[in-house]
């Protein structure tokens, strides 16, 4: 399986309600594979405020990704948690409404041991058919899988992937040692390019919502040889990469972008509470990064 290069972690429109908006969220999807060149989409990952969403509500809008894609990009459903059996149910639910892959955080809170990792994703990995992309987001699990517990879990064949929101150090660990067919994906923007030059394969973007295509240039030069022009792109991108998460203090996603994205016309709405909107000067911020003050 091959979820291509440039993977955006879709948000997911609510309204005034807090609500999933349906419409907006058909929009949301053809605006992102039509215009910002997404390749695939990740359906109720952190972007997405899985956190916040129900089961119901997850296995709804995995269903619709589905059949509103058409197979014009492959649908990713976040189905991991800290529960491994948990994870694995809404991973064979994931399967049977026709995702095409899905996506496993490393377990948040209970602070598992490498080996307890490596058996999570082994479990859920044995339950299902699925292509298998780990995420190793330390920032927010507390946890971190290191690099040879996911060259061991890479040996397993439908684990395919994983997204690293960790060192360069780490990601040129696992490139070194992964088998040909397990690629290596950044989950931090402003490291796509630099993760892209120790030989990971792609990113898993927040940023790609409002300037994918250019992100999609950016890699493409890279791997057609263009170095200056993708440096170049990196460097023009680079202030719109931080500051959906810097505006100009640190705004948990993705409170940020939905605010930039209703700006551009996208009616996504507001976050669910526990998070909430940027504030007056955040909101200014983001305005300027956006040049619409």
């Amino acid at each position: 399986m091959d979820f291509g290069r440039l993977i955006t972690a879709m948000v997911t429109p609510f309204d005034e309600q807090g609500n999933i908006n349906w419409t907006e969220t058909s929009a949301l999807i053809d605006y992102l594979i039509e215009e910002q060149k997404s390749d695939s989409l990740v359906i109720c990952g952190t972007t997405g405020e899985s956190p916040t969403l129900s089961e119901e509500e997850k296995l709804q809008l995995f269903a619709f990704a589905v059949k509103h894609a058409d197979g014009r990009c492959k649908i990713i459903a976040g189905t991991g948690s800290n529960s491994t059996a948990h994870s694995i149910h809404l991973t064979q639910e994931a399967e049977k409404l026709g995702v095409d892959g899905a996506l496993l955080v490393v377990p948040y809170y209970n602070k598992p041991s490498q080996e307890g990792m490596y058996r999570h994703f082994e479990a859920i990995a044995h339950s299902t058919q699925l292509p298998i992309m780990l995420y190793n987001v330390p920032s927010r699990t507390v946890a971190s899988i290191s690099a040879h517990t996911t060259l061991r879990l890479a040996e397993i064949s439908n684990i395919v992937a994983t997204k690293e929101c960790v060192s360069l150090e780490q990601v040129t660990q696992i490139v070194i040692g992964a088998p040909a067919h397990f690629k290596v994906y950044s989950g931090d923007d402003p490291m796509t390019l630099p993760a892209l030059s120790v030989g990971a394969y792609g990113i898993v973007s927040v940023a790609s919502h409002i300037i994918g295509a250019s992100m999609s240039e950016m890699i493409h030069a890279y791997l057609e040889g263009n170095v200056q022009k993708a440096a170049n792109l990196h460097q023009q991108l680079f202030p719109v990469f931080k500051g959906l998460f810097e505006c100009p203090t640190p705004v948990p996603n993705p409170a940020a972008l939905k605010y930039a994205l209703n700006l551009l016309g996208h009616s996504v709405g507001d976050v669910r509470l526990p998070l909430v909107a940027p504030d007056e000067a955040e909101s200014l911020f983001i305005r300027n990064l956006l040049s619409l003050s």
